[in-house]
């Protein structure tokens, strides 16, 4: 077990437990009564820690080293599967995951940012960060999807789309462009769930949706805390601060009303019962389809579109103005 830097004390307690638990198993002590109380410590602190956790603290847990990947969920919510390579120009980009998957009796087109399970894993998936062909291969299969009439799932995890001189060769931005471009007319519904870190424009890649959720412990941002301590204070010693100016937790972004809802994680984080927690997201999936099936196609894309068209409203002199 891992524990973050703000769970030194739910560390402690642990560490405890597991030395009454080593001496109860070798001798003839009977420990149970104090093996009781520290697991009911525990829960109490974890509860203590977990119900005040500032942004930066919420940062750190989306990028915890344990947390399920879009793999994973994919595999615990999909009874099958079929992944699909490639963007048809250049090459297939492991950043991005895409496939078809059936959950129960549904088929879903499915897409997803995947950051890697150990170090070499994490440089082959180049942590997450996709090239311009991995949001090529992913407006492949949403454009799959509208022929076949299947819905669209994507999951969204990634520190930023990558950023180096051949992304921008091969055309970076106009490969975001393009799909923000394509995914607001897209005639089937789409649901995004935001499962880990949702950093600037490598996440609207694939982040245009009828419904975009986040889970508890993630953020959405356009830059992160360290890019913009660095940008304002020329030093990264300033994350924290800049976490919490740029709002960017769930809550936050509920009460903009940029995001359509929040998808409840175990106490402790996506961590530490990965199970439980896809078990919700399905459940949740689930739900949130059958809404979108009782719209028509028009009133699904006019609704969608509406609904980015009113992120771009603001009040200026007490009267309503647009961008």
């Amino acid at each position: 077990m891992i524990f973050m830097e703000f769970e030194k004390a739910l560390e402690t307690l642990y560490n405890q437990l597991e030395q009454i638990k080593k001496i109860a198993d070798e001798g003839s002590i009977d420990m149970s009564g104090q093996i009781i109380e520290l697991e009911n410590r525990i829960k109490a602190k974890r509860k203590e820690i977990y119900s005040n956790l500032t942004g930066w603290q919420k940062v750190q847990l989306s990028r915890h080293p344990e947390r399920p990947y879009t793999l994973y969920y994919i595999s615990q919510i999909c009874k099958k599967f079929t992944e699909l390579h490639g963007d048809r120009q250049i090459k297939d980009d492991k950043a991005i995951v895409g496939g078809i998957g059936q959950i129960d009796q549904q088929t879903f087109v499915i897409i997803g940012h995947q950051k890697g399970t150990t170090t070499k894993l994490r440089s082959y998936r180049n942590f997450g960060m996709a090239n311009p062909e991995g949001y090529r291969k992913a407006l492949r299969l949403l454009k799959l999807a509208e022929k076949f009439n299947f819905p669209v799932l994507t999951f969204i995890d990634t520190p930023g789309a990558y950023p180096g001189i051949e992304a921008e060769e091969r055309g970076q931005a106009e490969a975001i462009a393009r799909n923000l471009f394509e995914m607001a007319q897209l005639k089937v519904p789409i649901m995004c769930y935001i499962i880990g870190e949702g950093a600037s424009g490598g996440a609207l890649g694939i982040g245009v949706g009828d419904r975009v959720f986040m889970l508890e412990n993630t953020w959405y941002s356009v830059i992160s805390p360290e890019s913009c301590s660095s940008i304002l204070w020329r030093s990264w010693d300033y994350k924290e601060t800049a976490a919490e100016a740029l709002k960017l937790t769930a809550d936050h972004m509920a009460s903009f009303g940029l995001i359509d809802g929040i998808v409840k994680e175990p106490l402790g984080g996506a961590h530490s019962d990965p199970e439980q927690m896809a078990k919700s997201l399905k459940k949740h999936i689930k739900t949130t389809l059958e809404e979108l099936n009782l719209l028509d196609t028009e009133t699904l894309l006019n609704q969608r579109i509406d609904k980015y068209v009113k992120m771009g409203k603001f009040i200026e002199n007490g009267s309503p103005a647009e961008i």
